[in-house]
């Protein structure tokens, strides 16, 4: 089964066309949105979280060992539930402090280091490319499978694919994050893209769970008895979990959910009340609970009834197409570019706001620009940020040209999270250690 690349560049268009009038409609709303509302637009704007590395690389993940996909999951959990303070106490911080962004968050509470912003906003911009790469990598193979191209295909049509995606996200990244200058730096149309995109995601991928389970299988019991059985999965079934790992990896999740940029964006930046984290502590782990529902049964399944020459990454779209089933293939890859395209815009606002505001600003006021009127300087600092978006998109679309079609969507993710979590330490410094301070964290961050 293959459709023509013609329908799945309307589905794409009319998706973002709906995503367009959302943001537009959150940004000219003249009255804030009902606190009961917002609240809940909050809560599922952390799902940003769920890039397609969640959507299909945990799948991918399952298929090679059953449970490694599980700290992805469980490190937000265990820190929502376990301690939603430091959330807390984030946000209160930031809200005192008039914060913009991670790099803002760090250098402000270390004497406002200027070349501490700088150095944070530069790790970020390394973890994060090969992270935003990897989502082009995820749309790529969503549209390779859709139109009956080998999965890994990275030929011309690929390239180009990832490329005209790179520049659409930035277009749509330019025209609602860098609309006007806002010192608390609120973008409640971009919010409620983000918010409606999570909805869209999780529906998706439990759609195509929920169609494995109950449609091809006579639930969770018969398909785990036939995985038992089934001769194909003999050696599958002897792998056993590497503890220390698992263990390890939660752990970095949990730091990722403090410090990956585009997390303390939603998480911090666009929160317009801290209240909205009561809901939120207890909405986005169930979230994530749902999310990694049928990650089990679809890796199962895909391993059963698929070739064994079909990528573990694309189970997600693969199963519905074998099964002949076009329409839920197109859906499974709606949510796919629904989980790339959030995390995409989340991040490029966050960095843009990064290199407008820790590395360009500073300068700018250096250079005693007191006769030059606000308004010229607000144009400076918006065209800064809209041609940061444009470079930092190419240079992910380099680095997915770089990445080649060998590394699987979780181990580029694994080493973004692991970029990241260098800013752990200083973080958490940040927060509850007096007496930490600059040389300590520029000595950390340097040996990571």
């Amino acid at each position: 089964m293959s459709l023509s690349s013609g329908l799945i560049a309307a589905v794409a268009l009319a998706y973002m066309a709906i995503m367009f009038a959302i943001a537009f409609y959150g940004d000219r709303r003249s009255a804030p949105l009902p606190p009961r509302v917002r609240a809940w637009v909050y809560s599922l704007s952390l799902a940003v979280y769920c890039s397609s590395w969640t959507f299909f690389g945990a799948v991918g993940q399952a298929a090679e060992q059953l449970w490694s996909f599980l700290p992805i999951y469980l490190g937000p959990i265990l820190l929502l539930v376990g301690a939603p303070w430091v959330l807390q106490k984030m946000v209160m911080i930031s809200k005192q402090e008039n914060i913009t962004s991670i790099a803002d968050f760090i250098a402000a509470r270390y004497g406002k280091s200027q070349s501490l912003a700088v150095v944070v906003a530069l790790i970020c911009m390394v973890g994060v490319l090969p992270y935003i790469a990897l989502q082009l990598k995820g749309i790529v193979l969503g549209v390779n499978l859709l139109i009956g191209a080998g999965a890994d295909a990275m030929g011309v049509r690929a390239q180009d694919t990832a490329l005209i995606v790179s520049l659409v996200l930035a277009l749509f990244t330019i025209v609602f994050g860098t609309r006007n200058l806002d010192a608390t730096e609120h973008h409640r149309g971009m919010v409620l893209a983000i918010a409606f995109e999570s909805l869209v995601k999780l529906f998706a991928f439990l759609a195509v769970g929920a169609y494995v389970t109950y449609g091809l299988y006579d639930g969770f019991d018969d398909l785990f008895d036939q995985a038992m059985l089934a001769p194909r999965l003999e050696e599958y079934w002897k792998e056993t979990v590497n503890w220390p790992s698992m263990v390890v990896q939660t752990g970095v999740a949990m730091m990722a959910i403090i410090c990956l940029p585009r997390q303390f964006h939603v998480t911090v930046v666009e929160n317009i009340d801290p209240q909205d984290l009561r809901l939120a502590k207890w909405v986005f782990p169930a979230y994530l609970a749902l999310a990694a529902l049928f990650v089990v049964p679809i890796a199962l399944a895909g391993q059963m009834l698929l070739p064994s020459s079909v990528l573990p990454d694309s189970f997600v779209i693969s199963l519905p197409l074998a099964q002949a089933h076009p329409a839920l293939a197109l859906l499974a890859f709606i949510g796919g570019a629904s989980a790339a395209t959030g995390m995409v815009i989340v991040a490029s606002v966050a960095l843009s706001t990064m290199v407008s505001n820790d590395m360009l600003l500073p300068w700018l006021l250096r250079r005693n620009n007191a006769e030059r009127p606000f308004e010229v300087f607000r144009q400076w600092m918006l065209s800064v940020r809209r041609v940061s978006i444009v470079a930092i998109l190419l240079l992910a679309y380099v680095s997915y040209r770089l990445l080649g079609s060998t590394a699987s969507l979780a181990t580029i993710g694994q080493i973004a999270f692991a970029a990241v979590t260098q800013l752990a330490p200083a973080m958490l410094g940040a927060l509850y250690w007096k007496q930490a301070n600059r040389r300590g964290v520029f000595a950390g961050l340097a040996a990571g």
